[in-house]
């Protein structure tokens, strides 16, 4: 691609640091963004679920929308996870990260647990897109949200002229090569596993986990297959197995991906909020050794 979409190319879904006593570790937050952006990354997203949204009140998510930004500068982009299940709550959500004036975009994920039906999904959706001028990503999740987005609903979001993109985490390659054929969506691969797949059917994109260590490697991958290197893009991706595998894995993504950042000294504390809980002795060394055989530590 010769310019780059509005939510950029190459993003990481932000942990959250936090201190010893859970909470905001405000120093940690601007050195992990600013650690994002110096490896490879041309956006953020602050708010996603690896950055323990469930867990951080409203006044927190906007808080580190400021610091995000304030770490970053202006150029790059920042991309705030608003979505709930909860349609009005998200809305809240859209208009207080819009209003922040930092703000590049919007992530929304499937309403999770509560199993709407397709025509629920699509005034979520829409309710969403039509409370703010963002552009919009709709994450789709069915692992974590119980509920895939059809792809005839798609097809029909994509007519909204502020649904822009999908995060596509649903591990279906075949629907995702028929919706970048038939709709203007800008396609993001959502799984790590994925990322070459994706870009190699046509994905602008990844919205990452690993990238918070394996930021530049995904960076040459996404310009390898720009410039037509499938087997250079191949050797990043095999490369990166063991990576991927420790931080993805063993446990969950944010627990590994703060214990993974501390290893680098990117952060001081693995903290988590309950109910994750710190990866034990056991998996960081699993963690110490994906990332040597990868070629990160």
């Amino acid at each position: 691609m010769t310019t780059a979409p509005p939510f950029g190319r190459i993003l990481s879904a932000l942990v959250t640091p936090m201190l010893p006593d859970g909470s905001l570790d405000r120093e940690g937050v601007q050195q992990a963004a600013r650690h994002l952006a110096d490896h490879g990354h041309d956006g953020i997203v602050v708010n996603g679920t690896t950055g323990e949204s469930p867990t951080t009140s409203d006044e927190e998510k906007l808080e580190l929308l400021r610091l995000v930004r304030e770490a970053i500068g202006p150029d790059l982009r920042i991309v705030a996870g608003v979505g709930s299940n909860d349609t009005h709550h998200t809305v809240e959500l859209a208009r207080q990260a819009a209003g922040s004036g930092v703000v590049d975009g919007l992530l929304v994920v499937t309403p999770y647990y509560n199993k709407p039906p397709v025509a629920g999904l699509e005034r979520h959706f829409t309710t969403v897109a039509d409370a703010t001028d963002l552009p919009v990503m709709l994450y789709d999740i069915p692992g974590r949200s119980g509920v895939p987005i059809p792809t005839e609903l798609t097809l029909r979001l994509a007519e909204h002229p502020r649904i822009a993109a999908v995060k596509d985490a649903k591990g279906d390659l075949w629907a995702a090569t028929r919706l970048m054929r038939d709709t203007d969506l800008l396609w993001y691969s959502g799984d790590d596993a994925a990322n070459l797949a994706h870009l190699a059917l046509g994905a602008v994109g990844i919205v990452s986990v690993v990238g918070h260590v394996a930021g530049s490697d995904y960076r040459a991958m996404v310009d390898a297959v720009d410039a037509g290197d499938l087997a250079g893009a191949r050797e990043i991706h095999r490369r990166l197995v063991p990576a991927v595998d420790a931080v993805m894995n063993v446990t969950q993504g944010a627990i590994m991906t703060k214990a993974a950042l501390v290893e680098l000294g990117v952060i001081a504390h693995p903290t988590v909020r309950l109910p994750l809980v710190e990866a034990t002795p056991d998996q960081v060394e699993i963690l110490r050794s994906g990332l040597r055989d990868s070629g990160l530590l």
